[in-house]
């Protein structure tokens, strides 16, 4: 597969890095394609250990209907960014770079394990690495970065927008009946109805959805082998 072609280099500063936000966010497209038509969803993750500059990638695809793994991939990066809130894209997508490349079955939407425009900048990872890949994608993440959320009910389905200096940056959603909700927002070519409702067909038994419970069980294994699954086939990460 073709190596996704950056927008900007990733050599860059924490400073440089909130400028290139800044512009970023003018080229995203909050609204999906015209007649999208999703029958692969995949989701996206990295792992890393303390005191190790290595970050361990990977992500899965599933088939829409019965969310049963179809492809998978995986690839190490060394991370050259620093951690800092807000930024965590420039640390992240060059590894997860990496992993698309060698990804034989493309998803037609991605689902992050973090923001889409619920960011200080309206452009969190999710954002950002669907405007690497060009591709529909959505943020859900299992924290706030920022905003409130209004108050939620307790049953399966419930959602509240997450409103931050006036503007509705996204959504809390609660994915099973009185569990902690999570926080979906559009990443690009998409936008907040179409995201919730992916979320939810993606998590008819659980808090987070299949597509981040599979590449987070994937990236994990992958790590604890000390990256010696790189070769392995694409399918069933088991």
């Amino acid at each position: 597969m073709e190596s996704p072609r950056a927008p900007h280099p990733w050599n860059v500063t924490p400073t440089e890095a909130v400028a290139l936000q800044k512009r970023l966010r003018e080229q995203l497209i909050l609204e999906p394609p015209p007649g999208l038509c999703v029958t692969r969803l995949a989701g996206a993750d990295i792992s890393t250990e303390k005191g190790n500059d290595t970050g361990y990638g990977g992500m899965v695809v599933l088939d829409a209907q019965t969310l049963q793994p179809v492809a998978h991939a995986v690839a190490t990066a060394t991370l050259t960014f620093p951690y800092v809130p807000g930024l965590l894209s420039f640390r992240e997508l060059p590894v997860l770079a990496a992993v698309w490349e060698r990804l034989t079955v493309r998803p037609d939407v991605l689902v992050f394990d973090g923001q889409g425009t619920a960011h200080p900048r309206r452009v969190g990872i999710a954002c950002h690495g669907g405007l690497l890949f060009d591709i529909p994608s959505i943020g859900c993440a299992k924290s706030l970065l920022v905003g409130t959320p209004g108050k939620l009910a307790e049953r399966r389905g419930a959602t509240s927008p997450i409103t931050h200096k006036g503007e509705v940056v996204g959504m809390a959603v609660r994915t099973r009946t009185g569990v902690s909700p999570v926080y979906v927002s559009p990443g690009h070519r998409m936008d907040l109805d179409t995201a919730v409702e992916w979320v939810l067909k993606a998590s008819p038994r659980y808090r987070e959805p299949e597509t981040t419970r599979h590449a987070h069980r994937l990236v994990n294994a992958f790590r604890r082998a000390g990256g010696e699954a790189a070769e392995m086939e694409e399918g069933s990460p088991g």
